[in-house]
């Protein structure tokens, strides 16, 4: 395991939820303090909406925040799929965040057109000599095949670009999604991994292995180059490490 990670088990996905928000929480009060806003890149599916949830709940400095998605999936907004949706809902509709502060991918263009739209987006944000900016998280999950975003198997692992345009079949449909590459989550400061379920087990201990092999696993393309990485995993996930 690399020495910028760090796996903590807990007994399901409340327990994950109630820690990954408290440390949520100080990165993002640790972020405005010192540059002024605080960055995040969020991820969609089940896993992380009790996260949200949570956090919808807390009275933060939500004025200062900005919020991203590692992926999305090119489809109507009101899609029950779309990540940006099942946030909204959960989280942006109850602390109602302002809509400046929200930049979702155009899910209802093209992926390739989406891809460059959000490409220019992240250029608003960057710090050069990046173009994009340097998040100061970005939340993860973990297929049961390894792959993370819309990184998935045997996808291209050397890329140059900081978004992709998702448009292989994928488990025998067409993905039709748009993904922020590993360029851009391994400039991140902090990177969390939400993982839940005996489904990922066997997963997770390939990963974690010393062994290397980031076409057939994704999720080891991410390896920040000054941040951290924080497994968070219930008993399930993590019985066979």
């Amino acid at each position: 395991m690399k020495s910028n990670t760090v796996v903590q088990i807990y007994q399901d996905i409340d327990e994950i939820s109630n820690s990954a928000k408290k440390l949520f929480i100080e990165i993002a009060q640790d972020a405005i303090q010192q540059r002024g806003r605080f960055l995040a890149a969020l991820s969609g599916g089940n896993t992380p909406m009790k996260l949200y949830e949570k956090l919808a709940q807390e009275n933060l400095d939500w004025p200062h925040m900005h919020f991203f998605w590692g992926d999305e999936r090119c489809v109507p907004v009101d899609d029950a799929s779309n990540s940006y949706s099942q946030a909204k809902k959960v989280l942006f509709d109850v602390v109602h965040l302002p809509d400046e502060n929200i930049h979702r991918i155009l899910s209802n263009l093209e992926p390739a057109s989406a891809a460059k739209e959000y490409a220019n987006t992240l250029k608003v944000f960057s710090e050069p000599p990046l173009d994009w900016p340097r998040f100061d998280l970005v939340l993860l999950g973990m297929g049961d095949d390894g792959h993370t975003a819309s990184l998935f198997p045997n996808s291209p692992v050397n890329v140059d670009s900081p978004t992709l345009a998702v448009v292989a079949n994928y488990q025998g449909r067409p993905a039709n999604r748009v993904t922020l590459t590993q360029n851009v989550i391994n400039d991140a400061r902090n990177i969390f991994f939400l993982a839940a379920g005996a489904s990922k087990a066997e997963i997770l201990k390939k990963v974690l292995s010393d062994t290397y092999t980031p076409a057939e696993l994704p999720s080891q393309r991410i390896d920040p180059k000054d941040g951290e990485i924080i497994w968070f995993v219930d008993e399930a996930a993590a019985g066979k490490l």
